[in-house]
């Protein structure tokens, strides 16, 4: 089996981010946002990493990756941060194609559930996923999450607006301050 887990992402993420994300980009092109050509470089990915180290360090965000065997395949992330009386993220994941179906999405999940709850103490996590995704469901099953609502065209993906299906985790952690 392999060994799963998840780190803040580093700077030196970048070219194995750029090469995951540029050999998925048609297999995933029904599940995530159009993105210049530039997004799938070394480059892109060394500038997104420095948005999301920023955002990181204003506590609006935990951007991690998830690693398996010491080798990136994917990432994940707790995103939107709210504090004051919400005390909630809103959770995202990938794993690389050539990952997929050998638990690391789930196993990540459950880690970033430890991380929002221990770490960042919030008391809610949020997770969307489009309707026909029904590994991803799965893996938030999993872990404890219940659809709450379904939001019709709410996310434009491969040409086409897509209906989402809500999700939550109601955490014990989070005081309202």
């Amino acid at each position: 089996m392999n060994c799963t887990s998840i780190r803040l992402i580093e700077p030196s993420d970048a070219p194995a981010l750029a090469g995951l994300l540029s050999r998925d980009k048609q297999a995933y092109a029904r599940w995530l946002p159009a993105r210049p050509a530039e997004f799938y470089t070394p480059d892109g990915q060394a500038s997104a990493i420095e948005s999301l180290l920023a955002s990181h360090g204003k506590g609006l965000a935990w951007p991690g990756v998830v690693v398996s065997d010491e080798t990136v395949v994917g990432q994940v992330g707790i995103s939107s941060i709210l504090r004051g009386p919400f005390q909630k993220g809103f959770l995202g994941y990938w794993v690389s194609s050539l990952h997929q179906g050998t638990g690391h999405a789930s196993r990540a999940v459950g880690l970033a559930l430890r991380i929002a709850e221990d770490e960042l103490n919030l008391h809610r996590l949020e997770a969307h996923t489009q309707l026909e995704n029904h590994a991803s469901q799965a893996v938030l099953r999993r872990h404890g999450f219940r659809s709450w609502g379904i939001a019709h065209d709410h996310f434009y993906a491969d040409g086409a607006w897509r209906d989402e299906v809500f999700w939550e985790r109601i955490l014990a952690g989070g005081p309202a301050a």
